[in-house]
């Protein structure tokens, strides 16, 4: 991976060759990245991207928390965000908050500044970026309906800066060019008082914590529901699979939950081939039950195994 290397830019910040991605993750599956970048800041990160070979591809990883990251690795450079792109702030009825920052220490944040609207962020497993990228939400209550504004990089390092409209929200999905890179965002709430604020976090944690296996080696919700939010007899993903008769069902190291069968669990020795296959699974079951087609809310990004060192101008032999 030397030579890998040698194609790089410098940085301020680190370059790390072969870093195995699975400690990373929430299911503690994944290969190795080609090259993963830990930037100093935001002008650091921005002046890499100006510099990098265009054909070289860029993936950014949050907190892996909905993501299936293949056996295979992942091909060019993976950026990880570090803590200068992890700050939090309030002004008035705004949050501003970096794309690492942690969706829950934004709604805790804006409670203790009075500022209600943001809790369902307590209850999304992530950070801001890939709040902003999926439009995450949870009980009833999604990204788009407190962003005010996102700022981003470019695959070549420009800085731009899109509005609410500009993501074109849908239900878990925005049509934001999928090249850029998120580096901060601006939300806005409503005035409340701070304990009560809380209590409700508080009590979206308990809820959160007695119906969803998150001690578990696991991601966020698995598919999305067939029905946006306020649909007349709108259907649950983990309804459909239940139905289906997947609950518990298993595949290698990977099983579907007993508890909330919308999440796929990591038993101990689970491969992410043993999870997405899992996955498949389920949808088919589905499809075959129901006639639903599920739709994966969790990313899949990667190569397969047998690709990693075989395939493509950045192989392993290279």
């Amino acid at each position: 991976m030397s030579a890998f290397l040698d194609r790089l830019p410098p940085v301020r910040g680190k370059i790390l060759a072969d870093e195995l991605i699975a400690p990373f993750t929430w299911f503690r599956v994944g290969g190795a990245a080609d090259a993963l970048l830990l930037p100093k800041d935001e002008d650091d990160l921005a002046a890499f991207l100006a510099a990098l070979d265009p054909i070289i591809p860029v993936t950014v990883l949050g907190a892996a928390s909905n993501v299936i990251v293949r056996d295979g690795g992942i091909a060019g450079v993976v950026v990880r965000l570090g803590p200068a792109f992890g700050k939090v702030a309030t002004d008035g009825l705004r949050v501003t908050a970096g794309a690492a920052a942690l969706d829950s220490r934004v709604s805790v944040a804006a409670a203790n500044a009075g500022i209600a609207g943001m809790e369902f962020f307590s209850g999304v497993p992530g950070t801001i970026g890939g709040a902003l990228r999926m439009n995450a939400g949870c009980y009833g209550r999604e990204t788009k309906d407190v962003l005010v504004e996102a700022r981003a990089l470019t695959r070549n390092g420009e800085r731009v800066r899109l509005s609410n409209a500009d993501f074109h929200f849908s239900y878990r999905h925005t049509e934001a060019p999928e090249g850029l890179i998120f580096v901060e965002a601006v939300f806005e709430g409503t005035p409340d008082e701070p304990a009560a604020i809380l209590e409700r976090i508080e009590a979206l944690k308990a809820r959160r914590e007695t119906t969803q296996p998150i001690r578990e080696k696991t991601g966020g919700s698995t598919f999305a529901n067939p029905d946006p939010p306020g649909t007349p007899n709108q259907r649950s993903s983990w309804k459909l699979v239940d139905e289906a008769g997947m609950r518990g069902a298993r595949r290698g190291g990977a099983q579907v939950s007993e508890l909330h069968c919308n999440f796929l669990l990591n038993t101990g020795e689970a491969t992410a081939a043993d999870i997405e296959g899992l996955g498949e699974d389920v949808r088919a079951a589905v499809k075959a039950r129901s006639g639903v087609e599920l739709r994966w809310e969790i990313k899949r990004i990667g190569r397969p195994a047998v690709d990693a060192t075989v395939e493509g101008y950045l192989a392993k032999d290279a």
